[in-house]
């Protein structure tokens, strides 16, 4: 039992939580809840990832259809997630699991220090034995800020707490061979490495296989892979389906990871990142060490830092053209990044009073993805 996950994110999609679209299915919300409970019980900390409020608000408003245009559909997000997070609340707490409402975008987690905060958060919130119930703030999220889907704010929340399971639940069985509505002898795929390329080949596009599609499914399985924590993609209809993949047992379509496949996922993610915090300008020396002998970047090679920005952000490397070269997080702040400029590391050393070689790096080849 001890190889058995002890923090879980379970991602519960539209299609499964609304009933055609139209409103919250509340049957199927309380059973969640009553396996979410079960798994509370043994003291396992779970942090619920839920869609469904633009539909419980075209409900609440007693509208026709679902809006196309954005502010209809942000108003709706707004009154039904009242409706939303008030019944995970009741269903929860009926089985005396206290719950609490997390909004996010993706601006909060792609800076270092609210990133840092949220986590913090949520930390506290799980040692209080509280489930976390997490869903894109549709109110304010527009373009670049946006998730796009619940699929990735999931596998986000999965890596920022260090979980050892993401549960993404569907309207379908899991990663299929082929679409199994029209071929017949379309298989289940019940186990592969999260990096496996063809896993896109058989995705399909976003929307053809359920509301969110399962191309986003593939993509946040290599999201948590990057802290090492496996995807299991399976079919929420399926009875007990919560505690029996907490138990280990071979429900779905299951996406693992190794180390290899770590670094992989890692720098993906960094070469996808929608917002930099900062810019470092480097030359030609550092544009070659990077980009042809993969080495790290070091404080000597970066002629100039722009930008105001955390020790972990994620910055851009350009160089004296303004070209981007790559992305990474970067070892230093701001304030120390503009001190150590075009310095070697033995003065680097001296004015940032460091010991270890190793911390002189301005971002390190493994955190770094040259594009």
């Amino acid at each position: 039992m001890d190889n058995l996950p002890k923090r879980i994110v379970v991602k519960i999609g539209s299609s499964l939580l609304t009933n055609n679209g139209r409103g919250l299915d509340r049957t199927a919300i309380y059973e969640w809840a009553r396996q979410i409970a079960t798994l509370h019980a043994r003291g396992i900390e779970v942090v619920l990832v839920s869609s469904g409020a633009v539909a419980e608000g075209v409900v609440r408003m007693n509208l026709p259809e679902r809006p196309k245009k954005l502010p209809a559909l942000q108003a709706c997000a707004s009154i039904g997630q009242m409706g939303l997070i008030e019944t995970w609340w009741q269903a929860l707490i009926q089985k005396g699991v206290q719950s609490s409402q997390i909004l996010l975008t993706h601006d909060d987690l792609a800076h270092r220090s609210r990133y840092l905060n949220i986590s913090q958060t949520m930390s506290q919130l799980l040692a209080w034995r509280v489930v976390p119930v997490i869903n894109e703030n549709d109110t304010v999220s527009y373009g670049e800020i946006k998730f796009g889907d619940n699929d990735t704010l999931g596998a986000m929340s999965a890596t920022m707490i260090g979980a050892d399971l993401y549960i993404i639940l569907t309207d379908q069985d899991g990663v299929f061979t082929d679409n199994p509505r029209t071929n017949p002898n379309a298989k289940l795929i019940t186990s592969e490495r999260a990096m496996a390329d063809y896993l896109f080949d058989v995705a399909g596009d976003g929307g053809k296989w359920g509301s969110g599609g399962m191309l986003t499914k593939i993509r946040a399985g290599r999201l948590t892979a990057m802290a090492n924590c496996p995807t299991i993609i399976a079919n929420g209809k399926v009875e007990n389906v919560i505690v029996r993949l907490a138990d280990g047992e071979t429900i779905g379509t299951r996406l693992t990871t190794d180390h290899a496949d770590r670094l992989i996922a890692k720098k993906q993610w960094l070469a996808t990142h929608l917002r930099m915090a900062g810019t470092l300008i480097i030359d030609d020396g550092a544009v070659k060490a990077i980009t042809e002998q993969h080495k790290s970047l070091l404080p000597v090679g970066v002629l100039d830092v722009q930008g105001d920005f955390d020790m972990g952000d994620v910055v851009e490397i350009v160089n004296t053209q303004k070209v981007r070269l790559a992305v990474g997080q970067v070892g230093f702040d701001s304030s120390q990044a503009k001190q150590i400029t075009q310095k070697h590391t033995d003065e680097v050393l001296q004015i940032l009073n460091l010991s270890d070689n190793d911390k002189a790096i301005m971002v390190h080849r493994d955190d770094m993805a040259v594009l």
